[in-house]
């Protein structure tokens, strides 16, 4: 009998031990996994992070790409000189490259889901706007650059943590999407205006400060939408509405540093 006991007892503690190294593996199984992006989120997490942190590192690259090629704009002086000429080929290569952007879009959308032609496609588009960087910033100067490039870096990862933050506390920015849309339209009659009647100082830097104020927005808007919306196969469109966003807002800011 005594041994009888002996044995129901070290199966009783056999099973308690099991139960809690279950409720030891689920616990640690519940903190494997983090918390929740925004409030009432269905999906899985570690799902939408490592969507989050695919489009991150294709979005790195594309800004160390274009920062390194529009440094050589603003540091090698050459390049204005070719391109302030006023000789055939210079006219023509700087349209070129200004429209090269527009061309290199249409395809790199259409095939945005077909790996790897994606990837090799926003390579040539990431490019193209290099270019376009390289140009503006050569007319500006490497101090302005440098100006521009900084306070970029700094305002993008500001609005980026602060997007995050609002997103887990439940708020959303759908609702500034109208005003963002409305506003770009107004600066783009503004842009085609100054290319027949060029603004003065005042007008120019009030048009810089209203573009720095929208593509802010933008980058909150598609931050969001990374956040919330997209699905796990749009990390293409995902990487060039925050690309796109990154890149205008330097332009703006250049403008800005340009004139100061």
């Amino acid at each position: 009998m005594a041994k009888e006991k002996f044995k129901d007892a070290e199966k009783g503690n056999a099973v308690e031990k099991e139960a809690e190294d279950l409720e030891n593996g689920n616990a640690n199984a519940d903190a494997a996994v983090p918390a929740p992006l925004y409030p009432k989120m269905a999906e899985d997490p570690r799902a939408r992070w490592a969507f989050i942190r695919k489009v991150y590192t294709i979005l790195a690259s594309q800004f160390l790409f274009t920062s390194a090629v529009g440094a050589v704009g603003a540091f090698v002086h050459p390049i204005p000189k070719f391109f302030l000429s006023g000789g055939l080929t210079s006219i023509v290569v700087f349209v070129a490259i200004l429209l090269s952007p527009f061309i290199a879009m249409f395809p790199m959308l259409i095939f945005r889901r077909k790996h790897p032609i994606n990837l090799v496609l926003l390579a040539i588009f990431t490019a193209c706007i290099s270019c376009s960087v390289c140009i503006l910033s050569s007319f500006f100067g490497v101090k302005a650059f440098l100006e521009a490039a900084i306070l970029t870096c700094t305002v993008f990862i500001a609005l980026t943590l602060f997007t995050f933050w609002a997103a887990r506390g439940g708020n959303d920015f759908t609702f500034i999407f109208p005003f963002l849309f409305a506003t770009i339209h107004v600066l783009l009659v503004y842009l085609i205006i100054q290319l027949f009647f060029p603004l003065d100082r005042i007008v120019y830097t009030v048009y810089s400060l209203l573009a720095t104020l929208l593509f802010s927005g933008f980058i909150i808007f598609h931050t969001e939408s990374l956040i919330k919306r997209h699905g796990y196969d749009e990390y293409i469109i995902a990487a060039i509405d925050l690309y796109l966003a990154g890149v205008n807002l330097f332009t703006s800011l250049l403008g800005l540093a340009g004139i100061a």
